[in-house]
């Protein structure tokens, strides 16, 4: 096993209530006599994992998740309410923008007294200024105060501090998502050198194609807990699928069931692994079967469509169109049955959407949607796996 860099015990982060004077004296007071107070505002709970050298992990969650907070009592900004932080190596963090940087500062002063912070000697900067400076390539603003700066040009100078040092574990926020593409390939390319050569990456980032790109682990923080820690791609996926049937939901809200006078749906159902939200590996087969009611006895029309989970159609076909009639069950209704025999989807959140349609095929009349996720480690873009080969 590898040296130990990070351990996380049941870290808790809650701030103390604070609205009125009356609630600022009374936490202020709990913190002196008791060493902490009560109440308050919890917005992180019981997380814990370990960082070994050599791995990679990603943070990620929705705005308010607790990410930043967490870096913060990581790297020792913020104190943790309970639970311990086992440290080891040297760390260097990029957090929050111009951290560390005194505005009226030159960038030069800038970088020299972040580099003594990160350990390095006087002598050492010297050395390396040049490749400092040019790894953060903003010309002769170096001389100029860091108020003057953008926001890129703050990111560029501390990547660029940080990226001499290389320290033991690397911890980010965010910090790609700032600067122009050709910065952001560097850093990228910068980061995969330094994980290559041994270098251990704690990150925060929305965007979750780095984040399969540059991180073997993941943890998800909903509402300051860990809702899922493990493999990167199996923690993303199902982040990615929570995100679109929420999106989902805030944009439409699914059709009810019709009357009983109307063609209708009675069951939906399909074949898949899981109680609850139900789980495909990329390839496998999967059963779609439809139970329909018709008030005057005669067949309905299926139509039987697969979607992603935040609404956008990926495919659909109706019985009609290939000549498939429904068939009558014993309980006086009628069921079609639908096989994909190796689903092309690639990783996400994804919904079966069935409709009973008239036996005209002219209208529908009843929806019902059943929502899956297909798990699986690839990095392609898009909805679905079309074959294909590089030709030299």
């Amino acid at each position: 096993m590898s040296r130990l860099l990070l351990r996380l015990n049941q870290i808790e982060k809650t701030y103390p209530p604070t609205i009125n004077p009356g609630e600022r004296f009374g936490a202020f007071w709990q913190l002196l006599t008791r060493g902490h107070s009560q109440g308050g505002t919890q917005v992180i709970s019981d997380v814990s994992f370990d960082i070994h050298a050599g791995q990679s992990m990603a943070i990620v969650g929705g705005n308010g998740a607790g990410k930043s907070t967490l870096l913060k009592v990581i790297t020792g900004v913020l104190a943790p309410s309970a639970g311990s932080i086992q440290q080891s190596g040297s760390v260097a963090a990029l957090l929050e923008l111009g951290a560390g940087f005194d505005p009226d500062y030159t960038g030069l002063d800038n970088l020299k007294l972040n580099a003594a912070f990160l350990g390095l000697s006087p002598a050492d900067v010297e050395e390396k200024l040049d490749d400092i400076l040019a790894f953060a390539d903003i010309g002769d603003s170096i001389n100029e105060p860091v108020k003057h700066y953008s926001s890129g040009m703050v990111v560029r100078l501390g990547f660029a501090v940080v990226a001499s040092v290389r320290p033991d574990l690397l911890i980010t926020d965010e910090v790609l998502a700032v600067g122009d593409e050709s910065f952001q390939k560097k850093c990228i390319r910068w980061i995969e050198g330094y994980l290559e050569s041994g270098g251990t990456l704690l990150m925060v980032s929305h965007n979750m194609y780095q984040v399969q790109k540059l991180c073997r682990h993941a943890l998800w923080l909903h509402d300051g807990r860990a809702r899922a820690q493990g493999d990167v791609f199996d923690v993303t996926q199902a982040y990615l699928a929570w995100h679109e049937r929420r999106d989902a939901e805030d944009a439409t809200r699914q059709q009810g069931h019709s009357s009983a006078n109307h063609y209708g749906i009675t069951e939906l159902s399909i074949g898949a692994d899981g109680e609850g939200e139900k789980r495909l590996a990329m390839g496998d087969e999967l059963t779609v079967t439809l139970l329909l009611r018709s008030p005057d006895g005669r067949a309905p029309v299926a139509l039987i469509g697969v979607v992603r989970a935040d609404g956008t159609p990926v495919y659909g076909v109706a019985s009609d169109h290939d000549g498939v009639s429904s068939q009558g069950t014993s309980e006086g209704g009628f069921q079609v049955q639908l096989r994909f025999p190796a689903l092309s989807l690639l990783p996400g959140g994804y919904a079966i959407r069935g409709h009973a349609m008239d036996p005209e095929g002219l209208r529908i009349h009843d929806t019902a949607e059943v929502p899956f996720t297909v798990v699986g480690r690839s990095r392609e873009l898009g909805l679905v796996r079309l074959e294909h080969e590089w030709l030299s």
